[in-house]
């Protein structure tokens, strides 16, 4: 058999820009010989609806769009993922379900067994699971049909089964000559070799061939990576699809396997190819064509520049250097010369006005009282406004640059550095700040030498470290992803050597700047658990967390 996968980039609620995608797709992939035509989860709505699924027309018009793809179908077959309504008067008001679309007309073959609520999923909140995956006839072979989670609850691969069912064992014993799987799978760093191990084991139970077709491209702080795959029945990879990046293409199961035909890339390139796309979706898809930024000097703008510009082109991007009196002259070239190097638009405007006029205005309410953070943040939340300002009038998408280190520790100024609609490097942990920087120099000096080798600094008050105030970046790095990531507690982390009184220090920040966290800017996710909707911690709360 010829499978045809169509992995597109949809937009959420754009039925008919989604449709057009869909229709392309398919007559494309017929005219170069498919037999079967496999597309995405709940492609027909994009991914994730969330709560628009509530609203009165939203599934119905993505039926409507549905019934007119299936009318364009032919004699080959397609797999269309879609909202059905349930109208059984029980349970959850939709199924995620998959349409047989075949001669102009359709009719659902399954329904996702598996509903994730962990993480950033709440798919329990809309949709009734099924018992069973189903099975459809395809040129006179069984086809089982599973919907992206169904495959990840398989006992042999997995290390906590989060169902009672597993959908995959339920079709062992079908007679099956293939399995497919259509997927809306979020990517984060190792997500891949995941994925291929589940695909390898669902070769192994059912004995046949797979097919999985993932979603790609930005959606929110989502971003998916395509990545699809097509296994032979000895488990070993036919056709591995490009990531990041839409594909159209057939795949013969009786080719001979070999190596896989996408290309195998380190997690820095992914990381860069992910942070782009999720970039480039979220301004485009929002209706931005330009950002603006404010450039430091430092190594977080620096980067969060180079993405943008290859996102969006440098003559889409505008860098602000807002120097104060306090800023180094090394800080101010570094951002001149930064903006040269990627060209980029660059202007340069001193807050010093700004900020003597809050210090006047404040004057008489603050006298005698100490100079403290209160001033420094002034500082801070004049560029805010300055920045926002150039957004609202050139109709700029602002980008704000904090990372995840500063972020987890409240080491950021609301209505400040934290002003912006995009965090694009907001799960990027220091380390990888550092690490993607030197990535993203690999070919030519992108970031100025200078901004990745000099000590990091908010250049706040004068002669600032950043050590000042936190442990070296490789230790909070390392605390946070025992603490945030993996959810250790206070004394597991200090029996794992590290210091007790740094541990506790770097765990009362983050449990106290949860309020800033849940007013920063949406980020994109390329970690197992980022700050935003997969993380739901309380702001109100009294456990004492750092007690070791």
């Amino acid at each position: 058999m010829k499978i045809g996968l169509a992995q597109i980039n949809t937009t959420v609620g754009d039925m008919r820009g989604n449709l057009q995608k869909v229709s392309d797709a398919y007559a494309q992939l017929c005219s170069r010989g498919a037999e079967l035509v496999i597309f995405p989860e709940l492609v027909v709505c994009g991914y994730p609806p969330r709560d628009l699924l509530l609203k009165g027309r939203f599934v119905e018009e993505s039926l409507g769009v549905l019934e007119e793809f299936a009318r364009e179908t032919g004699d080959v077959p397609a797999l269309v993922g879609f909202v059905e309504r349930n109208e059984g008067g029980e349970g959850k008001p939709f199924f995620n379900a998959v349409a047989f679309c075949l001669s102009g007309k359709w009719e659902v073959v399954t329904r996702k067994c598996l509903l994730p609520t962990y993480d950033v999923f709440d798919e329990e909140r809309y949709f009734e699971p099924a018992r069973k995956p189903g099975v459809v006839e395809v040129g006179g072979a069984r086809v089982g049909v599973t919907v992206c989670e169904d495959l990840w609850n398989q006992p042999e691969v997995v290390a906590r089964q989060r169902y009672a069912e597993d959908p995959v064992h339920v079709l062992a014993g079908a007679g099956l000559g293939l399995v497919v799987n259509l997927s809306a799978s979020p990517w984060h760093v190792g997500k891949e070799q995941d994925r291929l191990g589940l695909l390898q084991q669902t070769v192994s139970t059912c004995g046949c061939p797979v097919a999985y077709c993932n979603l790609v491209g930005g959606n929110d702080e989502l971003i998916f990576d395509g990545h699809s795959l097509v296994l032979g029945v000895k488990g070993d990879v036919i056709h591995a699809g490009k990531g990041f990046q839409e594909e159209r293409v057939v795949v013969d199961l009786a080719e001979p396997s070999g190596k896989p035909s996408g290309p195998q890339v380190e997690d820095l390139e992914n990381v860069r190819s992910a942070l782009v796309l999720g970039l480039q979706d979220y301004a485009s898809k929002s209706g931005f064509r330009k950002a603006i930024l404010g450039l430091s000097g430092g190594i977080d703008s620096a980067l969060t520049a180079a993405l943008a510009a290859e996102a969006l082109g440098p003559g889409n991007v505008t860098g602000v250097s807002l120097p104060s009196s306090i800023s180094s002259q090394h800080s101010r070239d570094d951002a001149k010369t930064l903006a040269e190097n990627l060209g980029i638009h660059y202007h340069s405007l001193g807050i010093a006005p700004v900020v003597e006029g809050a210090e006047e205005v404040l004057a008489a309410i603050f006298a005698g009282r100490e100079v403290d953070v209160t001033e420094e943040n002034i500082q801070a939340r004049a560029r805010g406004l300055l920045l926002m300002a150039l957004s609202n009038k050139f109709g700029a998408l602002l980008l704000t640059t904090g990372n995840k280190s500063e972020l987890a520790v409240g080491y950021c100024t609301l209505y400040g550095d934290m002003c912006g609609g995009l965090a694009v490097i907001s799960d990027l942990p220091k380390c990888m700040v550092f690490d993607l920087a030197r990535h993203m120099n690999r070919d030519s000096e992108l970031i100025p030498l200078n901004t990745i080798e000099k000590p990091p600094s908010a250049e706040l008050r004068p002669d600032q470290k950043d050590e000042d105030s936190l442990p070296p970046y490789p230790v909070l790095d390392a605390i946070l992803e025992r603490y945030v990531g993996e959810g250790w507690s206070a004394g597991e982390i200090i029996g794992d050597g590290f210091d007790r009184e740094i541990v506790r220090d770097i765990i009362r920040k983050v449990d106290r700047n949860e309020y800033k966290r849940k007013q920063a800017a949406p980020g994109l996710k390329i970690t197992p658990l980022a700050f935003g909707s997969g993380r739901r911690m309380p702001i109100v709360q009294r456990f004492d967390a750092d007690r070791a």
